[in-house]
């Protein structure tokens, strides 16, 4: 299979696990309850062993934007959905412009490669 697919798949799943890891952060409530502590702390430590092995791959900045910029997203919509939480009109745009820093980065970006 091609290194690259392989690459970003371990991206999409180190994105995965760190929003997952960060719902069970909220759900530690500080670090006071035990089982939703322990699960956090071995979802990131998969998180940044699948990001590792991205690296062999794809640049860090690619890397990071993607995983920085998706889990941003994916974070807001699990704050939405799960807790509740709401977002104002700043966060939106926010949250649109690392988005959209991303977009422009891997699209026209020549300072790294893909």
């Amino acid at each position: 299979m091609n290194p690259i697919i392989i690459a970003y798949g371990y991206l999409a799943m180190a994105i995965i696990c760190e929003v997952m890891a960060t719902t069970f952060l909220v759900k530690s409530e500080q670090f006071t309850r035990l089982v939703p502590t322990l699960i956090m702390g071995v979802l990131y430590a998969i998180s940044f062993y699948l990001l590792t092995q991205t690296l062999k791959t794809i640049p860090l900045g690619i890397a990071y934007a993607l995983w920085g910029g998706l889990g941003i997203i994916l974070t807001s919509l699990i704050g939405i959905v799960l807790f509740k939480q709401s977002l104002d009109t700043a966060a939106v745009v926010g949250i649109t412009m690392i988005v959209s820093g991303v977009v422009v980065m891997n699209l026209f970006s020549n300072v790294v490669g893909h």
